[in-house]
């Protein structure tokens, strides 16, 4: 049951997107009109040598606004079409990529490179990268890959097993992360409950350019599964009985959603139910056809996180709450509601 067309919900999340960017580069600790934003805009795409702006509100437009709405919209679509395509895959609304041991993995490599590493490290860059970024990506990459092996075997993956495998690794990566930070010092306490709330604070253009890349990718490659996501939603045997290969889609899926995420996280930090509740909204409004929930999910993610770390940025001006507590204050009642919803239907 469709609520609105697809192709309406697209055209208004495309005409909001250009509102939101324009909300972002004027909210902040230092007020800039519209009209500002407009004439710096003029001056770049023209590329006028007479200064209408002031250098400190260039810097403040172009070199902190400006990439952190390039990264909220990037990390937003990538965890909200993951999440659509996990939702897909396992075949359940309530399922999340952070079911794979992705986060998980992530929360485990970050902290071992702030409690071990020190603070040497955390000032050394690759890429445009700090190295906790760099960490938190390997670890998620690897615990993901554990949770692959585990339900992988001679007659091929099971989606339960993986399930199963990623709550017991989920859980004993927390463990790790626990005993991390039971030997961490204040200072690095501090560092590791920051990277776990969720913070676009760091953003620049280096990072911009890696999760661009990493973006391209996932979302050009993930739709074109769409027809064999549809496929599962019948089950395993009946798009084998269709001509799908079952298998092969099952890992290019998951290694994408592990490229994506896991850049997505370690960038970003925990940001969480971003990919839980906003295909689960699209799905309702538009229906479970993968050829528009997964486009349509990327772009409305997009818009909501950057939505939400602007809200982040001034709700508690001059300081900022970290974007990952207000997916979690908006996401969280919803997932109750849902699971309200699932045990009236059982």
């Amino acid at each position: 049951m469709r609520i609105i067309s697809a192709q309406a919900l697209c055209l208004v999340l495309l005409v909001s997107l250009p509102f939101a960017v324009m909300f972002g580069l004027n909210s902040g600790a230092v007020d800039i009109p519209i009209e500002t934003i407009i004439d710096l805009g003029f001056e770049v795409f023209q590329s006028s040598d007479k200064d209408t702006v002031s250098q400190q509100v260039k810097t403040i437009l172009l070199d902190i606004r400006l990439p952190r709405i390039c990264l909220a919209i990037l990390i937003g679509a990538i965890l909200a079409i993951s999440g659509a395509v996990m939702q897909g895959l396992f075949r359940n609304p309530l399922a999340a990529p952070s079911l794979i041991g992705v986060s998980s993995g992530a929360s485990v490599g970050a902290s071992a490179v702030i409690v071990l590493a020190g603070a040497w490290l955390q000032s050394n860059t690759a890429l445009g990268l700090s190295l906790v970024a760099v960490g938190a990506f390997i670890g998620s990459f690897l615990v993901t890959m554990l949770v692959y092996r585990l339900s992988t075997s001679a007659l091929g993956t099971s989606v339960t097993t993986m399930l199963l495998a990623g709550i017991a690794v989920s859980a004993l990566a927390g463990a790790v992360s626990g005993l991390l930070s039971y030997y961490a010092d204040n200072e690095m306490l501090r560092q590791i409950s920051i990277w776990q709330m969720g913070n676009l604070s760091t953003a620049n253009w280096q990072r911009v350019v890696v999760l661009t890349v990493v973006a391209i990718l996932v979302l050009s490659l993930f739709p074109r599964e769409s027809k064999s996501l549809n496929a599962l939603l019948l089950g395993e045997s009946e798009a084998r009985h269709l001509g799908i290969d079952v298998q092969q889609v099952k890992r290019k899926l998951i290694l994408l959603t592990t490229l994506g995420i896991g850049t997505a996280v370690a960038i970003g930090g925990m940001i969480g139910f971003v990919g839980l509740i906003v295909p689960h909204i699209v799905r309702l409004l538009i229906g479970p056809d993968h050829r528009w929930l997964l486009p349509v999910s990327a772009l409305a993610g997009g818009v909501l996180l950057l939505l939400a770390d602007t809200i982040a940025r001034i709700i508690i001006a001059p300081t900022e709450l970290p974007t990952g507590i207000l997916t979690a204050i908006l996401g969280a009642p919803f997932f109750i509601m849902l699971l309200v919803q699932q045990r009236r239907e059982l």
